[in-house]
């Protein structure tokens, strides 16, 4: 039996840019942290006693004889890309899913470690998050970028880069206590509304001169930020305000990234007295994010009273095998 523990991501700046359709062109970054709300997948071989021959447990329950009836297109792709046969698997996580958090992602980078253990095979971070981008964006055909496979499997605080070359990981440097302190200046909300990424990627296709050119600037704040970050000398309060410019922004980028409702409760947010703050993923609902001084939780708690708020610390472990017990696996075919 393995059991897998993949971390969810907060994504600050440069979400967009890391569209194949735009960073092959114009290269691209982000500036994201994974946090403590992991999805779980514990997998082993189905024993041989029943007249099916795979079983899986996630928001639905499918058993089939066959690999190619399995409904779940991440779970049957991921079985065929790594030959992988009567299997028994159970999904299960912390926050829900289609929520803005990259909980696909989270989970497909997770699903391939596990088959990877469960084959005794060791699959490297770079190995995890590249195979997780193909099964997402190729094999299953969703849109959308490469950001939440590569924060799932690598965890942490980190700068992505993004070329026509593919990515690289650079953790932010940033000293404990200033980490710290924008922990906890960072507020989470969750607005209750739920959507697939990859509808909201493809409402938000680009296709305009002015989308690129927003890109553009939200790439360019990637830089500001980390600076703001790194520069012991800078006011921290500055990420928080350039968290307002790039929602300010990333709003223009399509029409599908924020609706009146979410408008409103982001507003309800600043006037409380947050400093900036932005819809973690794609857009269209999901989990709101402030940077609020101290002095100041206790306003936009308030404020935000009707939704569900959500404490979470950084993580840096990415995804994990946390529990690994070999099997001795006969296909039947070798019997």
């Amino acid at each position: 039996m393995i059991i897998t523990k993949t971390p969810f991501r907060m994504s600050f700046f440069g979400g967009g840019t890391d569209m194949e359709s735009f960073f092959n062109e114009n290269g691209g970054a982000v500036l994201s942290t994974t946090f403590d709300k992991y999805c779980y997948v514990n997998v082993r071989h189905l024993p041989r006693f029943f007249d099916y021959t795979t079983e899986l447990s996630y928001s639905k329950t499918e058993r089939v004889k066959n690999v190619e009836d399995i409904m779940h297109p991440l779970i049957r792709n991921a079985m065929k890309m790594l030959d992988m046969h009567e299997i028994r698997l159970t999904y299960e996580a912390d926050l829900p899913a289609r929520s803005g958090l990259g909980t696909s992602s989270s989970f497909a980078v997770g699903l391939l470690n596990a088959f990877y253990a469960l084959k005794g095979k060791y699959a490297d971070k770079k190995r995890l998050a590249e195979e997780a981008i193909h099964l997402e964006r190729v094999l299953c055909s969703e849109a959308g970028g490469w950001q939440d496979q590569i924060a799932a499997s690598y965890g942490g605080f980190n700068r992505i880069n993004f070329s026509d070359e593919g990515f690289e990981v650079l953790p932010v440097i940033i000293s404990p206590e200033r980490k710290r302190r924008l922990n906890e200046n960072l507020m989470m909300f969750f607005t209750g509304f739920t959507r697939f990424s990859a509808d909201v990627q493809q409402a938000n296709k680009l296709d305009a001169a002015e989308k690129k050119a927003q890109l553009k600037e939200m790439y360019s704040l990637v830089d500001e930020a980390e600076r703001v970050l790194t520069d012991k000398t800078a006011d921290l309060d500055e990420f928080g305000r350039l968290l307002d410019h790039t929602w300010r922004l990333k709003r223009q980028v399509g029409a599908a990234v924020s609706t009146n409702s979410i408008d409103a409760l982001y507003q309800k947010g600043m006037d409380a007295g947050a400093l900036g703050g932005k819809l973690l993923g794609a857009g269209g609902g999901g989990f709101l994010v402030f940077y609020v001084q101290p002095e100041k939780q206790e306003s936009v708690r308030h404020a935000m009273k009707d939704l569900m708020y959500i404490p979470f610390e950084f993580e840096n472990g990415g995804t994990q095998v946390i529990h690994y017990t070999p099997e001795i696996y006969v296909p039947k075919e070798e019997e």
